[in-house]
């Protein structure tokens, strides 16, 4: 002969335990996304979406250039003074012409600079800026160079 349990009873407490692990998982979840997204978020904002949807292909056939000569950019900024080279496979400067440096910040968009750089003797392009301390992006643009426009993007810290 078998017997039956009693079926147990759902009470108050059972449903107070229900709802409370209910909302802890919800409200955890919550957090742990706000926090990703808050230390991943790369800070691109562009003012017109569908032209930079437009303009990702030649950039990125741009790039994938740029990385097959195996060219890099080297930009430095100290003392309110910016500098940038454009060095070959070989470390050897490459020649450019009309290079601009566009300067902001990652968040808000504000404080942008746009700076011409001129020539210096030893090959580098160099521009005089000061910066307020914090997080900036600079994006160099070289017009032309024995491969057609160069660009480069490096993101530094002002103490």
């Amino acid at each position: 002969m078998s017997t039956k349990a009693a079926p147990r009873e759902f009470t108050g407490r059972h449903m107070l335990i229900l709802i409370v692990s209910f909302f802890s998982v919800v409200i955890g979840v919550n957090i742990t996304l706000a926090v990703f997204s808050n230390t991943t978020w790369t800070g691109l904002v562009v003012q017109n979406s569908y032209v930079a949807s437009q303009e990702f292909q030649v950039k990125r056939d741009r790039a994938r250039l740029q990385d097959s000569l195996g060219w890099k950019g080297v930009f430095t900024y100290a003392d309110g003074k910016a500098r940038f080279v454009i060095q070959d496979g070989a470390l050897a400067l490459v020649n450019a012409d009309g290079v601009h440096l566009l300067l902001h910040r990652p968040v808000g968009g504000h404080d942008d600079k746009v700076i011409d750089m001129t020539k210096a003797l030893d090959g580098a392009f160099v521009a005089d800026v000061v910066l307020d301390t914090g997080v900036w992006d600079a994006q160099i643009l070289a017009d032309q160079t024995s491969e057609g426009p160069f660009e480069h993007q490096h993101r530094f810290t002002v103490k």
